[in-house]
């Protein structure tokens, strides 16, 4: 199978796909050309994403200020929901120190975060 080997190449490719999500929609047939196209492509440009530039995991200050933009939590409320002081979410939230292995779970649990995110695995 062939595969994109520059980054020229999957300019070319993502702009062509840019150009058929234009002609391709939610009801375009699966045998249109356009559609078989686009699927090709998106597959191609995928796996060099992949291979090329892999998303990374977040890290847990990223994805507990996510968490709390989500849920609109400030840093008061958090440390009310995890029951540790202001201070302690503040250190979490700067980097400045780890959460002990219970608090670590709360997170994972009340925030809903990837507990192999939690211990930074």
């Amino acid at each position: 199978m062939r595969t994109i080997k520059t980054k020229k190449e999957y300019t070319a490719i993502t702009n062509r796909i840019e150009e058929l999500l234009t002609l391709v929609d939610n009801n375009t047939p699966t045998t249109d050309k356009n559609f078989i196209e686009l699927d090709l492509l998106s597959d191609l440009v995928a796996d060099f994403e992949e291979t090329n530039e892999p998303i990374k995991a977040p890290t847990l200050v990223e994805a507990m200020k996510l968490r709390m933009y989500e849920r609109g939590l400030n840093q008061k409320r958090l440390s009310e929901l995890l029951g540790v002081s202001t201070s302690r979410v503040s250190e979490y939230l700067n980097g400045k120190s780890e959460p002990p292995l219970k608090t670590a779970r709360d997170i994972s649990q009340k925030l809903d975060i990837d507990p192999m995110i939690v211990l930074g695995l």
